[in-house]
């Protein structure tokens, strides 16, 4: 059996990482939109088409559509110019804000922008459970937002 020496691990909790709910429903509420949100949903969930978690199918009203696992290959994050191409679309001086349905699959997204060069990148930990979890808040489907 191997012996490990123990070990200290201090947790740093980064705030500013975080999107708030606040801020994501600023967002859908503006007519000019700079900032952009990303559901790293399967594309099936994203459209409506399915949902096997959350109450209403759909996603936040002008989210567009990167599924997370596009932006691996065997296990292991593309390169910095694949994911460059990825989000190719995207102006890198935009804020970003990427979701999931819980927090968890948005997380290699977040990941992969900070390695194509995005610097204004916030993860909404409350994702698209939470933000169905407000009746008030609308919901888009299909390829619309």
């Amino acid at each position: 059996m191997p012996e490990y020496q123990p070990a200290l691990f201090e947790v740093t909790i980064q705030d500013d990482m975080l999107a708030s709910y606040e801020e994501v429903k600023e967002i859908v509420n503006q007519k000019t939109k700079s900032a952009v949100l990303i559901d790293a949903r399967d594309e099936r969930r994203y459209l409506g088409e399915v949902e096997p978690i959350d109450k209403i199918a759909g996603h936040i009203p002008g989210a567009i559509n990167k599924f997370w696992a596009d932006g691996l290959e065997q296990g292991s994050f593309k390169d910095q110019e694949a994911q460059r191409k990825r989000f190719a679309e995207l102006n890198p001086a935009n804020p970003v804000i990427v979701y999931c349905g819980s927090g968890v699959t948005a997380a290699p997204n977040y990941i992969a922008l900070k390695m194509a060069g995005f610097e204004n990148v916030k993860l909404y930990a409350g994702s698209y459970s939470d933000w169905v979890s407000y009746e008030q808040n609308p919901v888009a489907k299909g390829k619309e937002s």
